[in-house]
């Protein structure tokens, strides 16, 4: 996809963090936006300032764990703009803890947002934009899918949301083989970000009410403060993945990744799994951090 100018985006978790950003860098190329999320007041807001800077927006309130809701996102996109051409599959949250330690709750919260909003979001938004496509012999559609480094990786205390980002990779990676067989005017982009200030670590503020969560276990509340300092330490800034998605949608680039020097991680996990090697030690190069965590969890066990 070169053309940005006049075509649609629809951008879930749009109010914060990177579909903030994606919705600013839309703006600043003249698109027309759809913005979902599911926070009013900060979905409100993003939606004046991008209206402030003369761009055209459609703003929806959006569970993306319910079908029926997407299916209202893309019809109000056809209604407003008549086509869709752009669409950043992006609402996430997070949740940690000893994996067997996660709730229902937990499981059903996380895998709602996180898999089944991307499953729903590529299900209707694909046949939407394969049916635009015969309509416009010039047509030019992509597809990002949010993922995480947590989908080539598997830290400990995080098993809910590796589950859930593992998935998205390989729907991103058969979404793209699919398009490609087809011969789609589509292309498909997976971007696994690592530890980014995004808001991601305090997505409990949003947690519905019927996948409330109970009182937080010890490796809870050890896995969130983790969370906490890790993602607020980033360097690496929202503004910047945003943009370099955007070069990657231009270039067709399927991988999109924040740091890309933790691919070494991911390289050793495959050579693990080729080798038939038990997995290797995630704090290999940080002890201190797996005895403070261990520290811990010593009464969780």
């Amino acid at each position: 996809m070169k053309v940005f100018k006049d075509r649609v985006a629809v951008i879930t978790g749009a109010a914060s963090g990177f579909g903030r950003e994606f919705a600013l860098i839309g703006a600043r190329l003249g698109m027309k936006l759809v913005l979902a999320d599911v926070q009013q007041d900060a979905l409100d807001k993003t939606k004046a300032e991008l209206e402030q800077q003369g761009a055209q927006v459609v703003a929806q309130l959006c569970d993306v764990r319910h079908a029926e809701q997407v299916q209202a996102l893309a019809d109000a996109a056809m209604e407003r703009f008549g086509a869709v051409h752009l669409v950043f599959n992006n609402a996430g949250v997070g949740s940690g803890g000893l994996i067997w330690e996660n709730t229902q709750a937990d499981w059903e919260w996380v895998l709602g947002v996180n898999l089944w909003g991307v499953i729903h979001g590529t299900r209707i938004f694909t046949n939407l934009m394969l049916a635009c496509a015969k309509k416009d012999p010039h047509y030019e559609g992509h597809i990002v899918n949010t993922a995480s480094m947590a989908g080539l990786l598997n830290a400990p205390t995080m098993g809910v949301y590796n589950v859930s980002k593992h998935a998205v990779v390989s729907l991103s990676e058969s979404l793209y083989q699919d398009l490609q067989l087809v011969e789609a005017p589509i292309g498909a982009s997976v971007l696994c970000p690592y530890f980014v200030p995004t808001g991601i670590s305090q997505s409990h503020r949003n947690r519905p009410d019927d996948v409330k969560g109970d009182t937080p276990t010890t490796s809870q509340r050890a896995a969130q403060a983790m969370s906490d300092k890790a993602v607020n330490s980033g360097k690496v800034t929202a503004q910047e993945v945003a943009e370099n998605t955007f070069k990657a949608i231009s270039n067709q680039q399927f991988y999109i990744f924040s740091h890309p020097g933790a691919l070494s991680n991911v390289q050793e996990r495959m050579e693990d799994i080729v080798l038939q090697r038990n997995p290797g030690d995630p704090y290999k190069a940080a002890p201190h951090i797996r005895d403070m965590l261990r520290e811990k969890l010593k009464n969780s066990a």
